[in-house]
């Protein structure tokens, strides 16, 4: 909050140290996608809880540095990496989602074999992201923080955005949709 009063991006620390900071948010990203994912072991609400507390972090930021006119800094950070880094997330959530379901609703299986069904389901949902955070860390390290105009930043999150709805799209594995 005290960058934002001075008008100032926290962004910008991350510059001078590229390197250690990538490993740092991918780090940070995996961390906060495992937890998200782990926490559907609590009927879901840990992982409710962590995607709301996420949200509506960066809801507050996105609303302070909207009022303090620096809006257009948040987002032209956050878009090139964010178009990756956000959906991974989701899909961490809902791969905890699953966890929860599988143990809340086994419907006609045992309770046992529902959990583990479903653990199968969501931890190859959450390996399948680990590339995806992976390649967000090195951009949200190395492209997000640098002076790149604004508008190839957004083509950039464009870009990478179409790539992974493409990627995401396409048909599955016959012998996971089955399972």
């Amino acid at each position: 909050m005290d960058t934002i009063e001075r008008k100032e991006m926290w962004t910008q620390s991350i510059v001078t140290i590229k390197p250690l900071a990538a490993s740092g948010i991918m780090t940070n990203n995996l961390a906060v996608s495992f937890t998200t994912f782990a926490m559907g072991i609590t009927a879901g609400i840990g992982t409710i809880w962590m995607m709301v507390t996420n949200g509506m972090l960066i809801g507050v930021i996105g609303a302070a540095t909207w009022q303090a006119g620096m809006a257009l800094q948040l987002w032209s950070f956050v878009a090139p990496h964010g178009v990756l880094e956000l959906p991974a997330i989701f899909i961490a959530g809902g791969a905890g989602l699953e966890i929860a379901r599988g143990m809340l609703f086994p419907g006609l299986l045992p309770r046992r074999e529902s959990l583990a069904r479903a653990g199968g389901r969501a931890a190859r949902l959450v390996l399948g992201i680990v590339p995806i955070l992976v390649i967000a860390g090195i951009i949200e390290g190395f492209v997000s923080p640098s002076g790149i105009a604004v508008p190839l930043k957004f083509l950039l999150a464009a870009v990478l955005s179409a790539a992974l709805a493409t990627y995401l799209a396409r048909p599955g594995t016959p012998e996971l949709e089955t399972n």
